[in-house]
């Protein structure tokens, strides 16, 4: 059986992950461990974990593999970078970006580097194209046997955009669109006009354009792409300094003397700056349709896996059926560059002719804590806890009764979204409780929305097009009669990001929201993830009882053990 470790450090969300027999045994963001939000430090921490749960020495790794490609970057000679080298272990890219200068520049590029030591033992790393990487996650893990596939995000070694075709555990690149036209940095830049940080407050973007109207601005935003006829398109960079890679904003003074000053993060949003949110979203939606249908144009297929930070979009996600002629679509459960690590060691591992394919039903796959553990935690503390035979049925009422709980089971989910083991719980029945949550624990903006989780079975109920949507991934249409009866969760738009949750895939969050249908007539919970404004989701007993006590939430389970607050 062979092991393959996947590593991504790339930029934000570095990352680990463990895959053997084309499955994922375990898989940890840094930032859960570390406890720096978004971090891009090396996964040292991720890394050692994967080795900890896999039971294993790196000697018995057959092979990392690394989501970015720098050979890639080696295509044109760099004389300042290569010509004489500031510290002998530069040689590892030098020595190849002068040989690469006796090459064919349009051959394909797959990088390996063999590390021999005097035992006879042998390190084998291998760098995986980018959106390959985001490829192999989304698809790989996915229900198709064949699929299309969209990859997009701010750029890839050096393509931002990428169409593919997935068959079985192999691809084909179709087509590519170049950097800086980019829509991922599009967005980004955008984010950074409106006062937030771009790489990760794209969402805020997102949920403020519920309250814009796109109408006021979607010409002129219109104007800034211009769509090619083989599905590419051209942005005009001119309105954006992002390419340049140097500048202190990712925008330039045309674009501020086109819309208007930029919003400073202290103050207030403007009817303005709703309006503008509201265009951009609308743009982005277009220019991914637009290559999205040639994508179908260019395949053929029903169904579509997509990937890549724009993916993160669950706005767009959830009209991809309704405004393209897919008529099925996969968004994996991290399309950002976190989910990249297990993109590369599946990837590397997929080079099998052996490869067996497991298709994800949830991304529970980092650490589980058992009940010694933390009984062991909370007496370092000398706190006071009980035990709960049925901690669903006992949260159940805490929550029918308007307690915000926070639930700790299980294996920690991998990806952006609480799914039920690292959450925060309340009765999405409660006009105030999004208030509530704001002013108690997580001090967002108010035009932020709250996630609903709710029963595979019971989700066509209160959502339109509700199928299977297991990582929070698509934002769908709340039925209109329903609406009145989940205010805590319906958007100013009339969309909920849901969750449905599967009983196979976690028998006990699904009997939690099962067991408060049945006390309220509602089998739906809000559902938002376990952690304080600008702290990673928790990882740890300790992580838990810390944001417990430092926020204003009522009860915490840690397995079948109970805290409240006197």
């Amino acid at each position: 059986m062979k092991t393959f470790l996947g590593i991504n450090m790339s930029g934000r969300d570095s990352s680990a992950a463990l895959v053997s027999e084309g499955k994922v045994h375990f898989a940890v963001r840094e930032e859960r461990l570390n406890r720096e939000k978004k971090t891009r430090k090396f996964p040292l921490l991720a890394i050692r974990e994967c080795l900890r749960a896999g039971g294993i020495g790196l000697a018995d790794v057959d092979r990392v593999a690394v989501s970015w490609n720098p050979a890639i970057n080696l295509e044109r000679f760099n004389s300042a970078q290569s010509g004489t080298a500031r510290y002998k272990p530069e040689h590892l890219y030098a020595v190849p970006n002068h040989l690469f200068t006796f090459l064919d520049p349009d051959e394909g590029l797959r990088t390996d580097e063999i590390f021999h030591f005097a035992s006879g033992r042998q390190l084998a790393v291998q760098y995986v194209n980018h959106h390959l990487a985001h490829a192999a996650d989304v698809f790989l893990l996915s229900p198709y046997d064949e699929s299309a596939i969209l990859i997009m995000d701010a750029y890839g070694e050096k393509h931002s955009v990428t169409f593919a075709l997935g068959r079985g555990s192999s691809f084909q690149v179709l087509q590519t669109v170049l950097f800086p036209h980019s829509l991922g940095s599009f967005y980004g830049a955008m984010t950074q006009y409106l006062g937030f940080t771009p790489d990760l407050d794209e969402w805020k973007v997102m949920g403020a354009g519920a309250y814009g109207d796109p109408q006021r601005f979607i010409e002129f935003f219109r104007g800034l792409f211009r769509r090619l006829d083989n599905g590419a398109f051209e942005l005009d960079l001119s309105y954006f300094d992002f390419p340049l890679f140097t500048r202190p904003t990712l925008y330039s003074d045309k674009l501020v003397a086109a819309l208007g000053a930029v919003r400073h993060r202290e103050h207030d949003l403007e009817q303005r700056h709703f309006d503008v949110a509201a265009a951009v979203q609308q743009v982005t939606e277009e220019i991914a349709f637009h290559m999205l249908a040639h994508l179908h144009r260019l395949t053929g297929l029903k169904a579509v896996c997509i990937s890549g930070g724009v993916a993160m979009n669950c706005l767009l996600n959830g009209k991809v059926t309704s405004r393209t002629p897919f008529e099925k679509v996969w968004i994996g459960s991290s399309p950002d560059d976190g989910g990249t690590s297990v993109g590369a060691a599946l990837y590397s591992a997929s080079l099998s002719s052996t490869f067996p394919r497991h298709p994800a039903e949830h991304n529970y796959w980092g650490t589980e804590y058992d009940a010694s553990e933390i009984r062991s935690e909370l007496a370092k503390y000398g706190l006071r806890y009980s035990e709960v035979k049925d901690p669903h049925l006992e949260a159940a009422r805490r929550v029918a009764r308007g307690e915000i709980v926070a639930w700790f089971q299980g294996r920690m989910e991998f990806g952006e979204r609480a799914l039920g083991n690292r959450s925060i719980l309340a009765d999405p029945r409660d006009p105030a409780m999004k208030d509530k949550i704001n002013r108690a624990i997580k001090y967002r903006e108010a035009f932020r929305p709250f996630a609903p989780s709710v029963p595979e079975e019971q989700a066509h109920e209160f959502f339109e097009h509700a199928d299977y949507v297991p990582f929070m991934e698509k934002a769908l249409v709340v039925r209109p009669s329903k609406r009145s009866v989940l205010p805590a969760v319906t958007h100013q738009d009339g969309t909920a990001r849901l969750q449905t949750v599967r009983k196979s895939a976690n028998p006990s969050f699904w009997s939690l929201i099962d067991a408060f249908g049945k006390m309220t007539g509602v089998p739906v919970l809000l559902n938002t993830s376990f952690n304080l404004q600008g702290e990673p989701i928790v990882g740890t007993p300790k992580d838990a009882i810390r944001t417990f006590y430092s926020s204003g939430l009522d009860a915490l389970f840690l397995g079948n053990t109970l805290l409240v607050k006197s």
